[in-house]
Order: C-alpha cells, then structure tokens, then sequence
C-alpha cells in the first residue's frame, strides 16, 4: 500500500451545490476510494490555493489514478494535484542505491 496526498479546488457549481445543500465530501471520497480499494485516512477543508486536502492510502498507483480519473470526470474539481508520499524506509533505501550508484553519474560541464 502506498500514501497519497491530494490537493483540490472545487468547481464553482461545486461550492454552489454544497453551500444550496450541505453535503459530507470526505464520506463521498470515502465510499470511492473504498470501492478502488484504498483507505481516506483523513480529509480536510481548507483556505487559501486549495479546497480540501486529503491523506489517502491505496494499493498502487494505477488505483489512485482511477480515483483521480473518475474525480476529473465527475467536473466537482476545478483543479487537484497528487503527491506520493515516500516512507522514511523507503527513502533511506533509496539513499542507499544513489550512494552505491554514485561513480556511474557525471554532472553536465562547460
């Protein structure tokens, strides 16, 4: 299982729908990524460049893809972006290989 964090702006009709009737977003989130297989471990609103910042778990990439695909289609986002996350073990490995690979790489030069 791999960690996620999305970022997204609603839609206009987005806003204008929940402030006409107050709807639970993290539980719609909730029930989709559910149903890809994953776990929305937290959900926010908030202000400022984004909407909603979300923590979510899920199998692979290709599943959080679908996720971002069917949001995407739905049109209730006006923008979003994903980030991986990367375990602290994972980082450590790949700090590992980067050193063992070191001698193989040569910056550019004038």
């Amino acid at each position: 299982m791999s960690f996620y964090l999305f970022q997204g702006s609603y839609s206009t009709d987005s806003i204008k729908a929940m402030i006409g009737h107050p709807q639970d977003r993290a539980e719609a989130a909730r029930k989709m990524i559910e149903a890809l297989g994953g776990k929305l471990h937290h959900f926010f609103f908030t202000w400022g460049s984004d909407d909603v910042v979300a923590l979510i778990e899920m199998d692979d990439d290709k599943a959080m893809i679908a996720g971002s695909m069917l949001v995407g289609a739905s049109g209730a986002m006006s923008s979003g972006h994903t980030t991986k996350l990367i375990s602290t073990e994972d980082a450590m490995a790949a700090m590992k290989l980067a050193g063992d690979a070191a001698t193989s790489y040569k910056a550019p030069t004038d």
